[in-house]
């Protein structure tokens, strides 16, 4: 594996500890989770006591106060492994910097803490039938009745929910409609098993298995006025200022799959033998490999470039676009050219490469599609 000749001591240390922890505890479940597709309870449990969810947050309220480098490089070692056990901890943490970065001392002393540590795990409910990219489209609705928000909709896709310890669910609502003419969207703290606050289906999914994602609905749901988060009609905003992290942490999934799709397949060239000698010596499959070494490389500087400009306050969006556009296609490249190197054995679900090819195309689609993120970078190109 390429490492930056930049990276410091400090994360080589997290890269070993995490990946030490992906291989012992996940690695050995990593299957029965994909068969069940149960959420990883005591894998979580394990991951907030190691520091890994709260890395980048607050000491005061729970986290490690460190980089979001290391954060994406935690995220990448355990999506080399199993990414549905990754997207939990990337899931978590959008709604952790929502409520760290507006929530007031109570509500993060409330709120954010508990999903730090690993008691709770937090959602966000943005997406609904009707409202994916469009994330402005929304109209889940929230209406002042004295002293509380009474909740009404429904949503769909939202990781981290309906599990045993799901906690602070973010909630993106229409609470009124500005002079222009335009929807005021607020994002709401909805604490899970509020009464009128239902779940709908458990949802099946190509990859992220152990990864729970349900439908939400909201009817009379009542919840407390100081349960706004920051300012009425912020809430898209708010949201949207989380989405670069977003790419590139989600970014960092994909260079996981990406690295564990090239290790898996340069063990298995080593060990396979065909037509009297190692299949290692065919220029076909050594070419698959080189390819992924390459886009290993050049997608892991990419992100942590990213990842370092955020860490030093400096402007990151279009880096962040580029990197998880560049290792999201790359990763679906890489998985599904492991399964031709495994041939037969690739498609098994037995075989982690199977499993990381549906995985691989989730990542395409969440945080911005594909072609979102060339909106966005064309639109960044063509406005100078």
């Amino acid at each position: 594996m390429s490492m930056p000749h930049w990276l410091n001591e400090q994360h080589r240390m997290i890269r070993d500890s995490v990946r030490r922890f992906a291989e012992s505890e996940i690695a050995p479940r990593s299957e029965q989770l994909w068969q069940d597709e149960e959420f990883p309870y005591e894998i979580w449990r394990q991951a907030c006591q190691l520091g890994f969810t709260g890395l980048p947050y607050p000491e005061a309220y729970g986290g490690g106060g460190g980089e979001w480098l290391s954060f994406a490089i935690v995220l990448e070692e355990l999506a080399r492994v199993d990414c549905a056990v990754a997207n939990s901890l990337m899931a978590n943490s959008t709604v952790a910097s929502l409520l760290s970065n507006y929530g007031t001392h109570e509500q993060k002393q409330r709120f954010l803490r508990p999903i730090l540590d690993g008691s709770q795990i937090g959602a966000i409910a943005l997406s609904e039938p009707n409202a994916g990219s469009d994330a402005a489209n929304i109209s889940t609705r929230a209406r002042l009745d004295g002293d509380r928000w009474v909740i009404d909709g429904s949503k769909i896709f939202i990781s981290n929910s309906g599990t045993d310890i799901t906690g602070p669910v973010m909630l993106a609502a229409v609470t009124g409609m500005r002079p222009d003419g335009r929807k005021e969207i607020s994002n709401i703290i909805l604490p899970n098993g509020t009464p009128g606050f239902s779940y709908g289906r458990k949802l099946r999914k190509i990859g992220w298995r152990a990864s729970t994602t349900c439908e939400l609905f909201f009817e009379n749901c009542r919840v407390p006025t100081d349960h706004l988060l920051g300012e009425r009609g912020a809430g898209l905003r708010q949201t949207l200022a989380q989405i670069s992290t977003g790419r590139i942490l989600i970014g960092a999934l994909a260079l996981g799959i990406l690295s564990g799709s090239l290790d898996r397949s340069h063990a298995y060239m080593k060990a396979r033998r065909a037509f009297g000698k190692s299949i290692s010596e065919f220029q076909a499959l050594q070419f698959k490999l080189a390819d992924m070494a390459v886009h290993a490389h050049a997608a892991r500087l990419m992100l942590y470039d990213a990842a370092a400009l955020k860490d030093r306050g400096l402007d990151f969006n279009q880096q962040a676009s580029m990197a998880k556009l560049f290792a999201t296609e790359r990763a679906m490249e890489a998985a599904h050219q492991a399964l031709q190197i495994h041939g037969g054995y690739g498609i098994m679900s037995e075989f982690a490469v199977s499993r990381a090819f549906g995985d691989a195309k989730v990542l395409e689609i969440v945080e911005g599609t594909s072609e979102i993120q060339r909106v966005i970078i064309s639109r960044e190109l063509l406005a100078h």
